[in-house]
């Protein structure tokens, strides 16, 4: 993949408020009044069409969110294997380029000074190493991690050949003393999304050596809510992205199983019935997801609550005619999936969409692994 193929977009399934008052109005000004009525299929070839094109060259609005760089080359390229299309992809090109962002320590004594050695962002994050050989400015990100690690286990490489040691023994110097972990390893804010990054690398590398995962699975429950979802940080308001990062961790770490709701709820270390209430309660009458109560539906969240209701479960109890209905009515003409009806597709919400009718078993779609977000593998 080239330098100049992938930019940057909204990466937020980590940080965006996708509901908030100002994201919709927005959205809003890209509505399009002549948007053609929804289709009654899944387009795959303009899925692919729109795909290719963003492999190749991404619009120049893009490059406002250069500094995501990684994580966009994951929708792209995990969305492609969704599509059945990784032959569309130069593999050994990609895996050379993802493999260039990793950062390295000059010294295995540097591992516990604090800083985290896994992957930057973008080369704008990327700072060369000073005269002596050393990253004085280190600004390697878990959620980078995260997607390195994601397109290299979609394209088939081999994960032995990252140094996982200095990426694993680093990892420590993230987790906080409640059990959260921070994305970097100065000024970060903590919360659900990074814990789960850090479960997620800890699952694809095989080795949870660098988290301590009881601190974790405490900090997680402390994040529920009254009502059964869960917030970002504790105390906070259930959301449907925080909610999935919390059920994810907790099975990839093999706090809960995938049987919950059937087991004896009293030895369970949550309520799955108060879970799973609040779960059903974000479809909203248009069949769409919504993150949060009393928002507008949208299309990642069918993936995010529709995830967890599979881990959980629950699936069986979402009316998926009415869900499939509303991700056809974001399925652009031109190939991709927009947050809200008659918006414009972006990389984001395209990649939820693949995954969510992946989830719903569409056919010719790779079946979904719903707790890494990404395409069943083998080797996973």
């Amino acid at each position: 993949m080239s330098e100049t193929a992938v930019h940057g977009e909204a990466v937020d399934w980590e940080s965006e408020d996708e509901d908030s008052d100002d994201s919709e109005e927005e959205e809003e000004e890209y509505t399009s009044p002549s948007q053609p009525p929804s289709s009654s299929n899944f387009d795959k070839d303009r899925h692919l069409v729109y795909l290719q094109m963003m492999y190749e060259l991404l619009p120049y609005h893009y490059q406002s969110q250069e500094i995501n760089r990684l994580t966009l080359a994951h929708f792209i390229i995990s969305g492609l294997h969704f599509l059945g299309a990784t032959d569309r992809v130069d593999k050994d090109a990609v895996a050379k380029w993802v493999l260039s962002f990793q950062a390295f320590p000059s010294n295995r004594a540097l591992l516990k000074k604090g800083e985290f050695y896994g992957f930057y962002g973008s080369r704008s994050s990327q700072f060369p190493i000073d005269e002596n050989g050393d990253l004085t400015h280190n600004n390697s990100h878990l959620a980078s991690t995260y997607c390195a690690l994601a397109i290299l286990k979609v394209i088939g490489h081999d994960l032995s050949t990252i140094d996982s040691e200095s990426l694993l023994l680093s990892l420590k110097n993230l987790q906080q003393d409640d059990g959260s972990f921070m994305p970097i390893h100065t000024g970060g804010e903590t919360d659900l999304r990074f814990v789960y990054c850090a479960a997620a690398i800890s699952d694809m590398l095989g080795d949870w050596s660098g988290m301590d995962k009881e601190k974790a699975k405490n900090y997680i429950l402390n994040c529920q809510s009254y009502d059964g979802g869960f917030g970002l940080i504790p105390g906070s308001e259930s959301h449907g992205g925080g909610t999935y990062c919390a059920i994810a961790s907790l099975r990839l770490m093999g706090f809960i199983g995938a049987d919950l709701l059937s087991n004896d709820t009293s030895s369970s270390i949550l309520d799955p019935s108060l879970l799973l209430n609040w779960s059903l309660q974000r479809q909203a009458s248009d069949g769409g997801f919504q993150g949060r109560t009393n928002k507008r539906s949208d299309t990642c969240y069918a993936f995010w609550i529709g995830a967890v209701l599979k881990l959980i479960g629950g699936d069986a109890f979402i009316d998926k005619v009415a869900l499939r209905q509303f991700l056809l009515s974001c399925q652009s003409k031109y190939g991709g999936f927009s947050k809200f009806p008659g918006a414009l597709p972006d990389l984001y919400h395209s990649y939820y969409g693949y995954t969510a009718f992946s989830f719903l078993e569409e056919p010719g779609l790779s079946p979904l692994c719903p707790e890494l977000g990404l395409p069943l593998l083998t080797s996973l």
